[in-house]
């Protein structure tokens, strides 16, 4: 497997990041996503990444999929690896993407297979080979069979590693599934959680990390529960920091995901944009429901 400069081992809290956007929604407020770069890297998160479901990829254009990945990589400024989203339909598209994000400094890319009509493993295998070859970098392997009608096996998955997967986020909610990957495989592939309630199990049973879209909104309980389960190796601690957390978690599953995280920033202050149409930001008594979870969880004194 070939190995970039800025290639760097993945471990740690990933945050999947929001595309925060000018208030009209029409372009990516680079301001916005500064600061919220800055912050989630002060508190100490372990790595960014951009243009996956949280960030809304599918209502963005390939030109500002590519001018996400480049801001990203600026104002990350090699403090913590950048892993580009770049989903696609078709395998000219992810190349297109992959190049791109290789030659603007990504560290690796995150593929989700193509997510409309699902394609079989053989056919995946050939795509992410492609894609792996025309950038160099490493593939975190974005198992979402939710989305992307594609269901593979432990072992399956594991296969991936022939054609340069080398990390997978698994947002399957299978456990047992997640538990085998962990243990049965970890010599081909090194799992992520990426499933939020499934986080403290996923630290606790070893997991090298999490992909994960609440950190966006708690960064600093993620990085907390991190250095508690994972580092130290406090599962009472952990479990203290996993009763405020959970809730939370568990709410932004019940709802449009991005829709929620954005709604829990708009709560504490950060200002997002909002999302694009026909999505939105919570209103009513699911914002309410929110901003008494963070409130319980110390994250907001008052909206």
């Amino acid at each position: 497997m070939s190995s970039a400069p800025n290639q760097k081992e993945l471990t740690g809290i990933l945050v999947a990041l929001v595309t925060p956007f000018t208030d009209d929604g029409s372009k990516i407020d680079q301001d916005r996503l500064k600061a919220h770069i800055d912050n989630l890297i002060r508190i100490g998160v372990h790595g960014l990444v951009p243009g996956g479901t949280t960030g809304e990829f599918t209502a963005m254009t390939i030109a500002e999929r590519k001018e996400l990945v480049e801001l990203c990589v600026k104002f990350a400024a090699g403090r913590v690896p950048v892993v580009a989203g770049i989903g696609a339909l078709s395998t000219a598209e992810g190349i297109e993407l992959a190049s791109h994000a290789a030659e603007a400094g990504s560290s690796a890319l995150m593929v989700v297979p193509p997510f409309y009509d699902p394609v079989n493993l053989k056919q995946l295998k050939e795509m992410l080979g492609e894609i792996h070859k025309a950038s160099g970098l490493d593939i975190m392997y974005y198992n979402i069979p939710s989305a992307s009608g594609l269901v593979l096996s432990p072992k399956e998955i594991a296969s991936l590693s022939e054609v340069g997967v080398k990390y997978l986020k698994d947002t399957s909610g299978n456990a047992p599934a997640f538990t085998e990957l962990m243990f049965g495989h970890h010599e081909k592939i090194t799992a992520f959680n990426g499933w939020d309630t499934l986080t403290f199990y996923g630290l606790a049973a070893g997991a090298k990390g999490s992909v994960w879209g609440t950190a966006n909104v708690i960064p600093e309980l993620s990085v907390q529960l991190w250095d508690a389960v994972a580092v130290k190796g406090d599962l009472k601690k952990g479990r203290e920091l996993w009763q405020k957390i959970w809730p939370i978690c568990a709410f932004l599953e019940e709802h449009n995901y991005p829709s929620a995280v954005k709604t829990g920033l708009e709560l504490q202050g950060t200002k997002t944009g909002g999302l694009r149409k026909p999505f939105a930001l919570l209103e009513g008594e699911p914002r309410e429901t929110l901003l008494g979870l963070l409130k319980n969880a110390g994250c907001v004194t008052s909206e």
